[in-house]
């Protein structure tokens, strides 16, 4: 058998060459609009409650110090989210004539956006944002109220007081239903429930209350978000 033979037959028993390892994949870069999506991801599967920035780094598979390339703070980081949810609030072209209309729209995608994230209203609350998307929507509402007449002052501290009970108002729905997920929580009772409480109060001390039960608790949510910001968009008067 010639050398060579050998060789080739040698070759056939011998231990396969190990394979050069697959190079390890590169870890995405650290980015704006990534800390935002994973903020976005602690919200919805968490709660706002769960949101940090060791969180949100632990969701990108890094560690906070990574973050502080991008933002300041946990602040930044609710701005940020504002931010994104507002980039998808479509904004009309003012209209005089339906101008309550359209800011009741406005504020009911505003709400259901907040609605979609639990408790991510709170980030909106006490925050004087410079987001551009927040800036957007905020200069479509000021530009429907100045459509209908308000005057600029009116129309600046309106659009505060609008925004706000909207806001409180998505929160507080949160609120009710982290609570009715939690079955221990007995004291969230139902519209059943509640007109039963009310109409059995002592009547000497509760009169109206007991007289009135069936109205206090009547309406829907949608109904009584529509009714307080007709109360407040109603009371707007156009400038002289």
């Amino acid at each position: 058998m010639s050398a060579d033979a050998r060789q080739r037959r040698a070759a056939r028993h011998a231990q396969p060459a190990a394979e050069s390892a697959a190079p390890t994949p590169r870890k995405a870069p650290i980015t704006v609009d990534r800390i935002t999506d994973a903020a976005l991801q602690v919200v919805a599967t968490e709660g706002y409650d769960a949101l940090t920035i060791r969180r949100v780094a632990a969701v990108l598979g890094t560690g906070p110090s990574s973050l502080y390339a991008h933002i300041v703070n946990k602040d930044d980081i609710d701005d940020l989210l504002i931010g994104r949810l507002y980039a998808e609030v479509v904004l009309p072209e003012p209209d005089s004539g339906v101008w309550r209309e359209q800011l009741l729209d406005v504020y009911a995608q505003i709400r259901d956006l907040y609605l979609k994230y639990p408790g991510i209203s709170r980030a909106a609350l006490a925050m004087v944002s410079t987001n551009l998307e927040t800036l957007r929507v905020g200069e479509g509402i000021l530009a429907i109220l100045l459509a209908g007449g308000v005057e600029p002052k009116t129309a600046g501290w309106a659009r505060d007081a609008l925004s706000l009970y909207v806001s409180a108002y998505a929160l507080e729905q949160s609120l009710v239903r982290q609570r009715r997920r939690n079955q221990d929580q007995e004291w969230v009772l139902s519209h059943e429930e509640l007109l039963d409480r009310f109409t059995a109060l002592p009547a000497d001390k509760f009169p109206e209350t007991r007289r009135h039960a069936a109205d206090l608790i009547s309406g829907t949510g949608q109904d009584r978000f529509e009714f307080a910001l007709g109360l407040l968009m109603n009371n707007l008067l156009p400038a002289d």
